[in-house]
C-alpha cells in the first residue's frame, strides 16, 4: 500500500511576492514537506532579486538607465548639424547631398554610438555564455576602448605641444615609414591609431583577462585607436545652415532636437521655455525669426539650448562618476588587499599612507588643479580617482583580515599558487561586497564634486555640465532665472538619489543580518 497523496493548496491571500502563491512564513514542518521551499540561487543572483524588489531601487536604475541612454545617444537627439543637407541651385534644383551631422560627429560619439549598440546586442544575443562572463566582456570592451582613446587624445595633445615645426617633423617621419604615396593626413592618421593601439596594449598586459576576453579587447583596441585618430580634426562649431535656407540656397532635415550645446544665438539669449530665437524672454520686444524651431527649456545667457546642455551633461556625469570610481576602486582594493593579507609592519606603513589621503579636501585640491593642470575631463577623473580611494582600502583590509586565516586560503597557500591568484581569484571575490557598496555613493560624491567645480566656473572647458547651467540661474544684474535652477538642479537630484537609494538596497540586500532574517 503506497504512501497518501498530499495535496497542498497554495492561497495567495497574505502570501509572498504577486503572483507567486508562496506564503510569507512557513514553519519547520512545512518545509519538511516541501512547502515554501525555494530553489537555490547563487549568492548575486538572490542579491540582484532582492535589490529589484524594492520600488525604489526601480526607480534609481530606470533613471540612470535614462541618463545611460541619453548620455549615448545626445548627439543624435541634440545636433544642430542637419542630418541631411541638400544644396540648391537658382532653380531650386537639388545641386549635392550632403549629412554635415555624420561629418562632425567626434570619435567618441561614434564609439559610444556604436560601442553601446554592438554590447547590448552582444549581451543578449550571446545566450551561449553565462552572464558574468558576457557582462565581463562588456566591461573589459568598455575599458579597454575608454583607455585606447583616452590615450589617442594624449598622443594628440603631445603632437600639439611641439608646434607646427614638431607636427611637420612627425609628419615627415610617417611617410618615410608608411611610404611616400600616402597623403599627410593618411600618415598622421595611422600614426597616432598605432601609437595608442600599442600604449593600450602594453597597458592591457598587466592585467588578469581570460583568453578569449583578450581575442575581443586586442582588436577593439586597434577600431578604436584608427577612429579615434580623428581627433585631430576639430568638429565645426559655425552653424550657417539656417541662413542657407531662409535664402533659399539649401534645404535642411534636422534630428529631434536641433541645436547643438555650443550653439549661440545672440537673438535669443535667456529665453523661457517654449520660446523662439528673437523672442524676447520679458515678451514680444522683437520680432520672431520666421520658421525659427521653438527651446523646450529655453536658453541660457549665452542663448545656447538648455535642453541640449542638459543631454550632452549626462555624458560628464556618468563618466565622470564612473571613471573615478573605477580608479579609486582598483588602487583601493590593491592597497587594502596587501594591509589585511601581510598585517604588521606592512599594514602600519600603508594605513599611515590612507590616513594622508583621508586628510586631503578634494574640492580644494580640484580648485588648485584647475588653476594649474589643464581643465579638461581626464585630469578631474585622475584626481578624484586618485584620492578617494581610502573607504575601498579600509573595507578590503577588514574583509581580507577575516579571511586570511581561512581554511581556502590556507589551501591556496599550501598549493603553491602564486601572491596575485591568492589575493584577486580567491580572497577578493569573497571580500569585495562592501567595496560594491561603497562605490555606489562614491559615484554620487563624484557627481556632486563635479557639480560644485563647474558651479564655480572651474569644471572641464567646452563642455555642458549641470552645474555650469546651475551657476547662470543667477546672472550679473542679479535677476534669477528658475528654468535654468530647475532643471538642472532636478538632474542632479536625482542622479544623486538614484545611486544612494541603489546603494543602500545593495547595502540590505548582501548584510548577513538582513538575509538571515528573510529566511
Amino acid at each position: 500500500m503506497g504512501e497518501p497523496e498530499v495535496k497542498v493548496v497554495r492561497s495567495s491571500i497574505g502570501g509572498g511576492p504577486r503572483g507567486t502563491g508562496e506564503p510569507r512564513s512557513v514553519t519547520g514542518v512545512q518545509l519538511a514537506q516541501g512547502i515554501g521551499v525555494q530553489p537555490a540561487r547563487g549568492f548575486w543572483a538572490d542579491a540582484w532579486a532582492q535589490v529589484v524588489r524594492r520600488n525604489t531601487a526601480r526607480f534609481a536604475l530606470a533613471w540612470l538607465t535614462l541618463v545611460a541612454a541619453l548620455a549615448v545617444l545626445s548627439p543624435l537627439i541634440a545636433n544642430g548639424h542637419p542630418i541631411l543637407l541638400r544644396e540648391l541651385d537658382a532653380d531650386g534644383s537639388v545641386v549635392a547631398v550632403t549629412s554635415p551631422m555624420l561629418r562632425n560627429l567626434s570619435a567618441g560619439d561614434v564609439l559610444l554610438v556604436v560601442g553601446g549598440l554592438a554590447g547590448i546586442g552582444f549581451f543578449v544575443m550571446a545566450r551561449r555564455l553565462s552572464r558574468a562572463d558576457r557582462l565581463g566582456v562588456v566591461l573589459v570592451s568598455s575599458v579597454a576602448v575608454g583607455l585606447t582613446l583616452a590615450l589617442t587624445a594624449l598622443v594628440f595633445s603631445i603632437l600639439r605641444g611641439h608646434g607646427d615645426e614638431g607636427v611637420r617633423g612627425w609628419l615627415r617621419w610617417g611617410r618615410v615609414v608608411l611610404g611616400s604615396g600616402l597623403e599627410l593626413s593618411a600618415g598622421r592618421l595611422l600614426i597616432a591609431g598605432a601609437i595608442a593601439a600599442v600604449c593600450a596594449g602594453l597597458a592591457w598586459l598587466f592585467l588578469p583577462l581570460r583568453r578569449g576576453r583578450v581575442a575581443v579587447v586586442v582588436p577593439l583596441a586597434i577600431v578604436a585607436a584608427l577612429v579615434a585618430s580623428t581627433w585631430w580634426v576639430k568638429p565645426l562649431q559655425t552653424f550657417e545652415y539656417g541662413e542657407a535656407v531662409a535664402a533659399g540656397r539649401a534645404s535642411a532635415v534636422y534630428t529631434l532636437i536641433p541645436f547643438s550645446p555650443s550653439q549661440r544665438d545672440v537673438r535669443g539669449d535667456l529665453l523661457a521655455p517654449g520660446g523662439h530665437a528673437g523672442q524676447s524672454r520679458r515678451g514680444p520686444g522683437r520680432e520672431i525669426v520666421a520658421g525659427a524651431p521653438r527651446h523646450l527649456l529655453g536658453t541660457d545667457s549665452l542663448g545656447q539650448d538648455v535642453l541640449s546642455q542638459l543631454l550632452h551633461a549626462c555624458r560628464l556625469s556618468i563618466s565622470i562618476g564612473l571613471v573615478s570610481t573605477g580608479i579609486a576602486v582598483m588602487i583601493g582594493t590593491t592597497v587594502g588587499a596587501t594591509m589585511g593579507y601581510f598585517g604588521g609592519l606592512i599594514d602600519l606603513f600603508l594605513y599611515r599612507v590612507v590616513e594622508v589621503f583621508m586628510s586631503v579636501p578634494v574640492l580644494f585640491l580640484l580648485i588648485v588643479a584647475a588653476a594649474v593642470l589643464p581643465r579638461n575631463t581626464y585630469v578631474m577623473m585622475a584626481i578624484i580617482g586618485c584620492v578617494t580611494w581610502t573607504g575601498a582600502a579600509r573595507f578590503t583590509r577588514a574583509e581580507f583580515m577575516k579571511l586570511r586565516n581561512q581554511d581556502f586560503v590556507q589551501s591556496a597557500r599550501a598549493m603553491g599558487l602564486p601572491l596575485r591568484s591568492i589575493l584577486f581569484r580567491h580572497m577578493l571575490p569573497n571580500g569585495v561586497t562592501p567595496v560594491l557598496v561603497d562605490a555606489s555613493f562614491a559615484i554620487a560624491a563624484a557627481i556632486l564634486a563635479e557639480a560644485t567645480l563647474s558651479y564655480l566656473g572651474l569644471g572641464p572647458e567646452e563642455q555642458p555640465s549641470w552645474g555650469r547651467l546651475l551657476s547662470d540661474a543667477t546672472n550679473s544684474v542679479g535677476d534669477f532665472v528658475w528654468w535654468l535652477a530647475i532643471f538642472p538642479g532636478l538632474a542632479i537630484f536625482l542622479s544623486v538619489l538614484s545611486y544612494n537609494l541603489l546603494g543602500e538596497a545593495l547595502r540590505d540586500a548582501i548584510d548577513p543580518k538582513l538575509k538571515k532574517a528573510r529566511v
